[in-house]
């Protein structure tokens, strides 16, 4: 089994990342405790991280609420059978029309099995979805984090997380991604909580509403 966490932990280990850091214990402190953000192991899902590379969530979920309404059920032999128009009608670029059909295409043919991927180890997952076109290590960190409840993935690309840990932590805004790892390592093997928690951190004291 791969560590992963749930309702039942999830709490639990924030506590315990309170204690090693006190940044933590200053965010429930001040927000709560973050909401345990979770997604099915589903196509969906996986094609609605790929909506949110490199856009603001409002715009990724504005795009996966059209495609939802356009197929009633967002399933790879309904995408693959939209038109390029179409999906521009859903707001998908031409890039992200790609590697929509790139995944589809993966599913439909069996190349790649969702449920299969449950079963793997962190690192499998990550080399298998990273084959396919469009899918790079954000992506499947996000994967990891919200499908699969892995304890200790650490999205090093995601910009509102780092933001975050530079604000708690006061390093400089240029500060190279290697220091934020090396601190990182302190948090070990609950860096999937300690991003919720930055992420926490940051959507609160932004008043983001998702």
């Amino acid at each position: 089994m791969h560590p992963t966490f749930n309702e039942k932990n999830f709490r639990e280990i924030c506590d315990q990342l309170s204690v090693k850091d006190y940044h933590f214990k200053e965010i429930i402190d001040k927000h709560a405790y973050p909401p345990l953000w979770s997604r099915p192991n589903n196509f969906a899902s996986l094609i609605h991280i790929i909506l949110e590379q490199q856009v603001s969530l409002a715009s990724a979920k504005a795009a996966f609420v059209k495609l939802k309404k356009k197929t009633n059920s967002i399933i790879p032999a309904k995408l693959l059978a939209l038109s390029d128009a179409e999906l521009r009608e859903c707001y998908f670029s031409r890039q992200k029309t790609v590697y929509a059909r790139a995944l589809a295409n993966a599913l439909v043919s069996k190349e790649i099995s969702l449920k299969k991927l449950e079963k793997e180890d962190s690192d499998t997952v990550r080399t298998t979805l990273k084959k396919l076109k469009g899918i790079g290590d954000w992506t499947v960190d996000v994967y990891l984090l919200f499908v699969l409840h892995r304890t200790d993935v650490f999205p090093i690309g995601d910009l509102a997380m780092v933001n975050a840990m530079k604000e708690i932590k006061e390093l400089h805004k240029s500060s190279p991604k290697e220091v934020l790892i090396e601190i990182a390592e302190s948090w070990r093997p609950y860096r999937s909580i300690a991003a919720m928690l930055l992420w926490h951190h940051y959507i609160q004291t932004r008043n983001i509403k998702l």
